[in-house]
């Protein structure tokens, strides 16, 4: 083995053969244990050799021997470099000397701090049209290091609005990006919000005897990946608490009458507040909510219509299809508003109707398109993939 200097390292027996003594006695000398074991003469030479060979212990292997080690450890950040960083080598330097270990500390590299772990985050916008939007958002997100993986807008000449749905990877803390994105949405008049991927809508659903939406909704985000977090499910009758239970949701019974519908209400709400909800689904729950709480819960209620809306609204729709004879039967997902199965449509599907099926038949297909509806429905949203354009929605499905 060679040092620095392409110089054969010294062993400890070689100070032994210069001093014509045993390694035993070298390393009694060498490590301070020689009283009472060798005579002054014999260590004056083991010294004398020693010197004359520059001999350096090996602190490494003497640690290993030992088990144990006398060098001094100094982990540091950014003070290392600092002006007090050289006080505190010397005063490290000479606690070594004294305590007989190795007169030399060594000062780490600065040790940087980790980078911030990515985020992957969902950005959605709406603002009047006008150029140049698309070129400021992407550079608002370059200039912190965003990475795009995901863009869709849509430029709506009607409404004179421009819609965006932008997936971005960063790095930069989300309070920064929001400011940055603040100011430019001051200048654009926009309305946009940032989303976290994949993070679960805290959600509850809402019944009352019908089980097909409510079973299809709790295995899909159970099993299958919809991106909800189902937090409670809400029955204005008890039929369908063993559904909830089974999947180990609380279920709440509300009841709703005529002159308990206010109150009934107040409790839903303060649920809501109580559970983070962040999106109620009404999954074929028979009541009609209030003006003021379609106000309160605007954009963030979704319910399923046993039509293809704008046909047969209100009660029984499956009836009123039969009535006319129709081709075809469907399902509408759409946001509750005030006026009656007139809420901005999400998401719509159809299937075959035959001049043999009763107005039963036509419930019995229809509950399977109802339920595949739905869920897609609320997989968009809570994908932050549908945005409001007055009566209508934007869908970047």
């Amino acid at each position: 083995m060679t040092g620095s200097k392409g110089r054969a390292r010294v062993r400890a027996a070689d100070v032994a053969a210069a001093a014509g003594v045993s390694t035993t006695a070298v390393s009694f000398v060498l490590n301070g244990r020689d009283a009472g074991n060798i005579s002054s003469a014999t260590r004056d030479r083991v010294l004398k050799a020693a010197e004359e060979l520059d001999y350096r212990p090996n602190y490494v292997a003497r640690s290993l021997r030992r088990n144990s080690t006398s060098s001094i450890g100094l982990v540091t950040d950014a003070f290392a470099s600092s002006p007090f960083g050289g006080r505190l080598l010397a005063a490290a330097t000479e606690t070594a000397d004294t305590a007989g270990a190795p007169g030399t500390v060594e000062a780490p590299a600065t040790v940087a701090p980790s980078p911030p772990a990515p985020q992957h985050l969902v950005l959605t916008l709406s603002c009047p049209d006008r150029p140049g939007i698309v070129h400021a958002v992407s550079g608002a997100l370059a200039r912190r290091g965003g990475n795009i993986t995901e863009s869709q807008q849509f430029g709506d000449p009607e409404s004179g609005l421009f819609f965006m749905r932008v997936s971005v990877v960063t790095r930069v803390p989300r309070p920064e990006l929001e400011a940055d994105l603040a100011e430019m949405a001051e200048q654009y008049e926009m309305h946009w919000a940032l989303h976290e991927v994949d993070r679960p809508l805290r959600t509850l659903l809402m019944v009352s005897k019908e089980a097909h939406c409510l079973s299809d909704l709790l295995f899909r985000a159970t099993s299958q990946g919809l991106p909800i977090d189902v937090v409670g499910v809400v029955g204005n009758h008890e039929v369908l608490r063993s559904v909830a239970e089974f999947y180990g949701v609380p279920f709440h019974h509300i009841p709703v009458a005529k002159d308990t519908k206010e109150a009934a209400e107040a409790e839903l709400l303060g649920l809501v507040d109580s559970l983070g909800v962040e999106l109620v689904v009404l999954a074929r729950y028979m009541q009609i909510l209030s003006p003021a709480l379609c106000e309160r819960l605007h954009g963030g209620v979704i319910n399923i219509h046993h039509s293809f809306l704008p046909s047969f609204k209100g009660a029984k729709p499956y009836h009123q299809a039969h009535d006319r004879g129709v081709k075809l039967i469907g399902a509408t997902a759409h946001y509750v508003t005030a006026d009656l199965d007139e809420g901005p449509i999400i998401e719509q599907d159809v299937t075959r109707a035959s001049h043999a099926d009763s107005a039963l038949a036509l419930q019995r297909k229809g509950q399977d398109v109802e339920r595949r509806v739905l869920a897609q429905a609320v997989k968009w949203h809570a994908e932050h993939r549908v945005l409001l354009n007055g009566r209508r929605t934007v869908v970047f499905a």
